[in-house]
């Protein structure tokens, strides 16, 4: 997770994204930004994310994104 973590932290700064559970209710992640994570989880951690993925649910915090990457991964 630490990883996911200093990959969000090069997206986007100044956000505390352990605790954070509102990165896209609050649009602290903008469609950029996403696409941009999108790319780097998948770089990273050798997963494909399908456009089904890209939900809030899966976006909202750090720990969603860790569960997400974790299911795929078992997927592979």
């Amino acid at each position: 997770m630490e990883q996911l973590i200093e990959i969000l932290e090069d997206i986007k700064e100044g956000v505390d994204y352990n605790t954070c559970t509102t990165l896209i209710d609050d649009q602290i992640l903008d469609s950029f930004a996403i696409l941009s994570l999108v790319s780097e989880i998948e770089d990273n951690f050798d997963v494909e994310v399908s456009s089904s993925e890209l939900t809030p649910e899966n976006f909202n915090s750090a720990k969603s994104l860790w569960a997400m990457i974790t299911r795929l991964q078992g997927e592979n």
